[in-house]
Parts: structure tokens; C-alpha cells; sequence
């Protein structure tokens, strides 16, 4: 195993520290996302962000951007829920 992680680091060209650096610092960004995703109920954000490795980048944008992005709800869902209302 150490093996492995020396040829990688090599043709890398990075050291065995900055790789563990990079590591962390993707799969924190991972797991705040994808624990967001599931508090929001974003089921195709979630296998979005489980399935691409962007070192963080999607993650951070998912948390910052995209989750705080409020969508218009349709007037063919509140015109169904006022005819209930109604009939009641």
C-alpha cells in the first residue's frame, strides 16, 4: 500500500502530506453537502454529489449557491390546493 501511495504521489508530483491535505479537505466538503442534500430532500443532488469527486468544488457550490436557490412553486399545484380548500 505504501508502495502505491509513493508511485501515486511521484507521478503526481505532490508530496504524501499535500495529498492527504487534499483528501480531507474534499471529503469535508462531501459530507456537509451531502448531509444539506438529504436535510433538503434533494434526492438528485444527493447521487450527484455521492457519485462526482470535484476535490470540493461542486460541493461548495451545491452548499453556497444551489441550496439557497428558491424555486417558484407552480400555479397548477396552488390551484389544486385552493379547490381542495374549497370543497371542504
Amino acid at each position: 500500500m505504501q508502495d502505491y501511495i509513493k508511485l501515486v504521489t511521484s507521478e503526481l508530483g505532490i508530496s504524501i502530506w499535500l495529498l492527504v491535505v487534499i483528501i480531507i479537505w474534499s471529503y469535508f466538503w462531501k459530507l456537509l453537502a451531502l448531509w444539506k442534500s438529504a436535510r433538503k430532500g434533494s434526492v438528485a443532488w444527493f447521487i450527484l454529489l455521492a457519485l462526482i469527486n470535484t476535490v470540493g468544488i461542486l460541493e461548495i457550490l451545491y452548499i453556497f449557491v444551489f441550496s439557497e436557490m428558491k424555486f417558484k412553486k407552480s400555479k397548477v399545484k396552488k390551484s389544486v390546493k385552493r379547490q381542495k380548500r374549497r370543497k371542504r
